[in-house]
């Protein structure tokens, strides 16, 4: 990085398993040994990340750094769009699919160095309704499984797989189907499905090597809808859905676009984007970003 960089280093400190306070003191100085002077914050909610990422900004920070897993990635994210100021990422979630997809390194030190002395590389942003997100969004029964799992843990105290599997067979006895009308790229498409998935970018969805990405820069999204019927099949897909185990010829209808509109019969939709849960009203507009976020990545 250039000598007179400015790096802000935003924690979520809930990512993963946690950290306590002294973890921005030892932050500090891992950054301080890759030649690097770091303005470490620790936060706790969504709402903060946000927040400390647009305090950043105005700040004058030449690169912000999200440490935790992909939803505090997704939300530094979110105000660094379209800025030109880099993006850092430290993989510190559980899952860390963006950081995977761009060959960033999980282990801390060497995502540092990454920081320090990679490359800026351009990258596609997904949006929905004005929401961005960096690796999909979903509609159907993965949302709702989501916010049931939520509902679960916080009132019942149901640990979290206990809480999924309850979910999932709540949303199989539910048997929720959308009835879609899509517009895609300006040609409509009309399907009964419970399951809408849309990437940005191509997601690879064959075998067991599922749910990656070759690349973030082609400008496309790619929309899949689930062609498979029935309570018990829909509930199967869902599952493999959360942990990334779909395969794109039997359970897909796929199609790639730069524009995608969802309209239903319903007002409003519970909308999925990179894990998070929210309502949006309806028509959903999608659309691609290309190259609106500025990612520190390896050299090589």
């Amino acid at each position: 990085m250039p000598a007179n960089a400015t790096t802000t280093v935003i924690v979520n400190s809930s990512s993963g398993t946690g950290c306590p306070a002294e973890y921005e003191r030892e932050l500090e100085e891992r950054f301080a040994a890759q030649g690097v002077q770091a303005d470490v914050r620790l936060v706790h909610s969504g709402e903060a990340i946000v927040a400390a990422a647009k305090d950043a900004v105005a700040q004058g920070a030449t690169c912000v750094v999200a440490a935790g897993g992909d939803g505090t990635v997704s939300a530094v994210a979110s105000v660094l769009a379209g800025t030109g100021i880099a993006l850092g990422v430290l993989p510190m979630g559980t899952l860390n699919h963006f950081a995977k997809d761009l060959r960033i390194p999980l282990e801390l030190d060497d995502a540092i160095a990454t920081i320090a002395g990679g490359r800026e590389a351009d990258v596609d942003v997904g949006e929905v309704n004005g929401r961005v997100f960096i690796n999909n969004s979903s509609l159907g029964l993965y949302p709702d499984i989501v916010l049931d799992r939520e509902r679960q843990r916080r009132r019942l105290g149901r640990g979290k797989w206990m809480a999924l599997i309850a979910a999932s067979l709540h949303a199989a006895k539910r048997y929720p189907v959308l009835s879609l009308a899509l517009e895609v790229d300006g040609q409509p498409l009309h399907r009964q499905s419970a399951f809408v998935f849309i990437g940005n970018n191509a997601y690879t969805m064959e075998g067991f090597e599922v749910g990656e990405r070759e690349r973030l820069d082609e400008h496309v999204l790619s929309l899949y809808v689930t062609q498979r019927k029935g309570r018990f099949a829909l509930l199967r897909l869902a599952i493999r859905a959360l942990f990334r185990r779909l395969d794109q010829a039997r359970d897909f209808d796929s199609v790639r676009a730069a524009h995608v509109t969802v309209q239903t019969r319903r007002n409003t939709l519970h909308v999925a984007t990179d894990g998070e849960v929210v309502t949006l009203r309806t028509p959903l507009e999608y659309r691609i970003r290309p190259g609106a976020l500025r990612v520190m990545v390896p050299t090589a």
